[in-house]
């Protein structure tokens, strides 16, 4: 029944260029985003959200709505308050976290701005919107809490007046010797205040939920722009009541997350409530403006880190103190977010002892949770900006630092300070790679040269030499860490009739190319052509298990699921072609989707053949049950470790303030690549984001808690006109803990380009005195950060919220400091000068 392939001689499709099989339709015009999706009878949902960051609700009249045309049903927070569940936090990172009901809609107090207090439903979407302003709302202001330090002063106003306190939770990791003997046998203690900025997610699609009600048989199927639809439905089966096997959750085309899809949203619970109450079905999409304020925010941490060594520039011990801005409430994985950067603060570095320290901390403004790297890109940005920092006090290149304290690549498996198990990687290669390409020694005579000549454009030269933990899965150590859930993965894989196969997958793509590269790997392992791969995907009744995919855990996890999943095939269809040819099963060669029997190549059978008498079942083995199908659930024992070095350089005009990034060089090392074309898209993308905090991005509010950079015309995020040339490069050292030997792609480049090019937005200025310009380094910060620096003129580095300071100088911890060496001055030795303990040994 089945053709036999002309040709079975192919090339290997893992690590092969091959174009994207997702983006024929992506860019046809054929893409069916939830905003598209319309079903007979549907309504149309708007919610009203406060204006105010923090007020008592006194009165909120939602009837008067109802008086506007086409409107069909209106309510307010207490009117859903009986049929849903307060929206779930699934990481309570300590037995005390204090964890304060999340309604979907506000009863009683408003906490943000953009806080839902009601919704409107009407027959299209533009007069639920109109009729919003019919709702009519008493507010009582109430004293907004922006500044996390303030937050946590006795007296200071809560945010959640029944808890007694703003503080969420303190959460404490030490490993090694303890700090205070090892700062004191130092040589030199360095110490930093950093600022992660808030940053907003800007997926190309916003998010929108559609829910298709069938009466008759209690069953709900709920369309949603989402990364996470089974967690989705299990959480929103809780939230709502509606038995899980009952609802079905489909994510379609996504347009991007970058983590702000990893979430379970209260439109997407009122949606379903609304949906039921009325019997019809809803339809919500956020605008723009509207996810600027709804949609989870990222970072927003105060980083006070330490740094003890040596005089020759040993590494001898490191402490981070962090506080980290909780928002008004805990969303999914809000409390967990900062504690995902815990483990890698001492990055690729040997030292003797290990604190850290963890305070969450609620204000009125938007929740935040994951975005992009999620913990780890502000855990690299804090050491590698103190890494350069130390070697400015030792009077050491920066690359020179690091290489006197990173892991030796004969040193793998290696176990970090902080108790990771990196299994392998190359520093020294990846860092050699990039020197090559960059030009290092000659950026750096150019650099002197500019300095003597009293350039007003000086050049600045950041490294970012970094590793990080990613492809999320060990559930024992999501357990130990107080993880609601597992980090398994699951796939099936079954060959047709026909010999086509179709692979089932329990990730959610979203932009990363999901269906071309498991086509790739399950492709190779059967031995068919990568055009008869298909993958489904997105929908918990076509693909009922899987925990979906964020943390650059998709292809370490659940590519490892399909390839395995394609060998329990293979062995299946082994043992009918061994009974078919009357051969033992060891007796059997298999390659290039063929069986033939050893020393007998003309007695053979194509795995498409056997995939059709598996079906028709003529003659199996005995007690062989029929069809051509397996599934594999994979759950790792440890994490992946991809690593790189990342150099940029950067023209700094000293007299506008102005950067220009004039050369960017990475060296990635992401273990085997399936796809070297999507490996380029997600590091070129990762490029883009950290570049984009570093530079450009943040969320402002102002005194009283209004998002002020709340659209794209006030919140920049870079194009390609504001990048520049990217040159990308790998290295290879196979992961050794996976099948495959992958590593995780997605986040690097945001993890490392972040600190690289504040690093050399400092290297430039640091001949003026300068030691850091805040996130985002506009032109004016760099202004004021050298004005300040040549003698207080310009006044401090305005962030807009309150909590940042003037760049620290010193190396105590708030003493008077050296900092950096001012022009014409005379290096130092080494030793630390500041108060408080840190001084030099």
């Amino acid at each position: 029944m089945t053709a036999r392939p002309a040709e079975r001689t192919r090339e290997r499709e893992v690590g092969r260029a091959r174009a994207r099989k997702e983006d024929a339709h992506l860019v046809t015009g054929q893409t069916r985003w939830t905003d598209n999706i319309s079903v007979p009878g549907m309504l149309h949902m708007a919610v009203l959200r406060s204006p105010m960051a923090h007020a008592r609700i006194d009165r909120v009249d939602a009837a008067p709505a109802l008086e506007r045309p086409g409107v069909v049903a209106a309510f307010t927070g207490r009117d859903l308050a009986g049929g849903l569940a307060p929206l779930p936090c699934v990481w309570p990172v300590t037995d005390d976290i204090v964890m304060p009901d999340h309604p979907p809609v506000a009863v009683g107090e408003v906490r943000y701005a953009g806080d839902p207090v009601a919704v409107v439903v009407a027959r299209d979407r533009y007069a639920a919107a109109d009729a919003l302003e019919a709702v009519d709302v008493d507010y009582t202001p109430l004293e907004p809490v922006l500044d996390l330090e303030a937050a946590l002063a006795e007296g200071a106003p809560l945010v959640h007046a029944d808890k007694g306190t703003n503080r969420c939770y303190v959460w404490p990791l030490t490993t090694g010797e303890d700090w205070e003997p090892v700062r004191d046998r130092a040589d030199v203690v360095v110490s930093r205040r950093f600022r992660q900025q808030r940053l907003v997610p800007n997926a190309m699609e916003p998010r929108a939920v559609v829910v298709t009600p069938i009466a008759a048989s209690g069953e709900y199927t709920l369309h949603s722009a989402t990364q996470i639809p089974h967690i989705l439905r299990l959480l929103l089966a809780k939230v709502t009541g509606i038995p899980e096997q009952k609802l079905r959750v489909i994510a379609p085309d996504v347009g991007g997350g970058f983590g702000s899809k990893l979430q379970v949203y209260g439109e997407e619970a009122v949606a379903l409530a609304v949906a039921r109450a009325l019997g019809r079905p809803v339809k919500w999409t956020e605008s723009r403006s509207e996810g600027y304020l709804a949609t989870h925010h990222g970072r927003g941490q105060i980083q006070d880190v330490r740094i003890a060594a040596t005089r020759e520039g040993r590494l001898l011990g490191l402490k981070v103190d962090l506080l980290a801005d909780m928002g008004a409430y805990l969303m999914l994985i809000t409390p967990g977010t900062p504690l995902l950067g815990a483990f890698m603060y001492p990055a690729i570095y040997k030292m003797d002892a290990y604190a850290f320290t963890c305070t969450g901390v609620f204000t009125t403004r938007t929740p935040t949770d994951a975005y992009r790297g999620a913990g780890r890109p502000e855990a690299t940005f804090a050491i590698e900006r103190v890494m350069d920092e130390l070697a400015a006090e030792l009077g050491m290149d920066p690359l020179d630092l690091r290489r006197r304290n990173w892991i030796g690549h004969d040193e793998f498996p290696y176990t970090s300070i902080a108790g990771l198990t990196y299994d392998s990687g190359d520093y020294e290669a990846a860092t050699d790679k990039a020197l090559a390409l960059f030009g290092y020694e000659g950026m750096r005579a150019e650099q002197q040269e500019r300095v003597r000549r009293g350039d007003p454009v000086r050049l600045g030269i950041g490294i970012s030499t970094y590793t990080e933990m990613c492809g999320v899965a060990p559930s024992r150590v999501l357990g130990d860490l107080r993880y609601a859930a597992g980090g398994w993965e699951a796939a099936g894989v079954r060959l047709l009739p026909t010999g086509k196969a179709e692979v089932v997958t329990g990730t959610s793509p979203h932009g990363q190319g999901h269906v071309t590269c498991w086509s790739q790997i399950a492709a190779d392992v059967l031995g068919v052509p990568f055009e008869d791969v298909e993958v489904v995907h997105g929908d918990t009744r076509a693909a009922p298990q899987g925990m979906d995919t964020y943390g650059s855990r998709s292809l370490v996890v659940g590519g490892t699921a399909v390839h395995e999943a394609a060998r329990k095939v293979v062995e299946k269809a082994r043992r009918i072609a061994a009974h078919l040819l009357e051969a033992g099963e060891d007796d059997l060669d298999f390659a290039e989707g063929v069986f033939s029997v050893k020393g007998s190549p003309e007695a053979r059978r194509t795995i498409q053949e056997i995939a059709f008498d598996a079906f028709s079942s003529h003659d199996l083995p005995e007690g062989m049950e029929p069809t051509l199908h397996a599934g594999h659930v994979v759950d790792p024992d440890e994490f992946s470790y991809p690593h790189g070095t990342h150099l940029c350089a950067v023209d700094v005009d000293t007299e506008t303030g102005r950067t220009r990034i004039r050369s960017y060089v990475c060296v990635d090392d992401v273990g085997r690549v399936v796809n070297p074309v999507i490996v380029e898209g997600q590091v070129h993308g990762g490029l883009a984001q950290g570049i984009g905090q570093a530079l450009y991005e943040e969320a402002v509010y102002d005194a009283d808690g209004n998002l002020t950079s709340g659209t794209m015309a006030d919140y920049l995020v870079p194009s390609a006109v504001d990048l520049p040339e990217f040159t990308t490069e790998r290295t290879e050292t196979p992961a050794t803990t996976n099948p495959l030997g992958v590593k995780g792609v997605g986040e690097a480049g945001t993890i490392a380009s972040t600190p690289a090019v504040v690093n050399a937005v400092v290297d430039a200025l640091r001949p003026l005195g300068v030691t850091d310009v805040p996130m985002p380094c506009t032109p004016e910060r760099v202004w004021r950060a050298i004005r300040q620096a040549r003698g207080g003129e310009g006044g401090p580095a305005q962030t807009g919220n309150g909590e940042d300071r003037p760049p620290q100088t010193g190396n105590g911890e708030g003493g008077p400091p050296p900092a950096g060496r001012p022009e014409g001055a005379e290096p130092t030795d080494g030793r630390a000068a500041g108060p408080g303990g840190e001084g030099p040994a």
